[in-house]
């Protein structure tokens, strides 16, 4: 089964003399970058209707054409692996992602991934780009996720998401105490020392914005809902560690653990052993691809961040 591609796209300020292939992938997110490369390379994707070379330079104005034959990714095994489906229909399925869950395989994690899985409970996913997968939650964040089933379905997902239309909100828990909310603008690349990150970065980073609420205050924590405006990969843990209040449990970007000085046991412990970054994507809504009706889904926290509140409730009352 093939499907024809027929797209374009014009390059934007921000995307002034960058090399082809990143323009590529920046204004074309929903295919790999192997996938977008060969197609350069083939001439099915093209600057100015003329073939260019990956590392050929592009400029504000210019007209990316994609015109190619999409076949199925076939490189990835179907795999019989659990999902909490929130809501399914013919065009797109809900998540509820857990904890240790992988979105996609890649270098340490050829399989057992939300992909694999995807490809068993819908075999014909397999003809959408990334089996449907249009924006991703960390490993260790919890939480709502939209897939798409059809290429109408995706087409229409990056779109929304492109267009800053879809709503996305994380519960978190971060270390320092807050006094109120507030707003991140602070734009993020790849971390210019360790590449395994990222950073805010003032030259050459991508715009970046997350609003923040305080749901409750503790002594030496607070529990924030986030609101996404932009989608970068671990925007919430940069900035939040931007503005000195990392997320508890996140070892990349808030180091070893804070204990307050007087915790209790119960509050070290809980410090000390919390396996992941607190962080839960709580509400996800859209309006449905094909329908257009505006659509929102909620899941309560997991056990372990509830956990987690309870013992910094209790701690509040000794």
């Amino acid at each position: 089964m093939t499907e024809t591609i027929n797209r374009q796209e014009i390059v934007p300020a921000d995307l002034n003399y960058a090399r082809f292939d990143q323009a590529a992938s920046a204004l074309f997110p929903e295919y790999s970058r192997s996938r977008l490369q060969s197609w350069i390379k083939g001439g099915q994707l093209t600057a100015n209707h003329s073939s260019c070379r990956p590392r050929d330079k592009v400029h504000e104005g210019d007209v990316l054409t994609l015109q190619a034959e999409l076949q199925p990714e076939g490189r990835f095994e179907a795999e019989a692996i659990a999902l909490d489906i929130v809501y399914e229909d013919d065009d797109i399925i809900v998540i509820n992602k857990p904890a240790g869950l992988v979105v996609h395989p890649g270098a340490g994690n050829p399989s057992g991934t939300l992909l694999n899985a995807l490809l068993s409970h819908c075999p014909s996913i397999d003809s959408v780009p990334r089996a449907g997968i249009v924006h991703r939650l960390d490993r260790d964040t919890t939480g709502l996720m939209v897939v798409a089933k059809t290429l109408q379905a995706h087409a229409d997902l990056v779109a929304q998401l492109h267009a800053r239309d879809v709503h996305r909100e994380y519960d978190a828990v971060v270390m320092g105490s807050m006094t109120g909310g507030g707003k991140v603008e602070e734009p993020m690349g790849r971390h210019p020392q360790q590449r395994t990150k990222m950073a805010v970065v003032q030259f050459g980073g991508k715009e970046a914005i997350t609003h923040y609420r305080l749901q409750k205050r503790y002594r030496d924590h607070c529990h924030v809902r986030c609101f996404l405006e932009t989608g970068r990969t671990h925007q919430i843990r940069v900035h939040m560690a931007h503005i000195r209040h990392p997320l508890v449990g996140d070892a990349t970007y808030a180091g070893r653990p804070r204990l307050p000085k007087g915790a209790s046991d119960a509050l070290v412990n809980m410090l000390r052993s919390f396996p992941r970054q607190a962080l839960h994507a709580r509400k996800l809504e859209l309006e449905h691809p094909i329908s257009g009706d505006t659509m929102s889904w909620e899941v309560p926290l997991p056990d372990d961040m509830k956990a987690l509140l309870a013992v910094l409730d209790a701690e509040e009352k000794l």
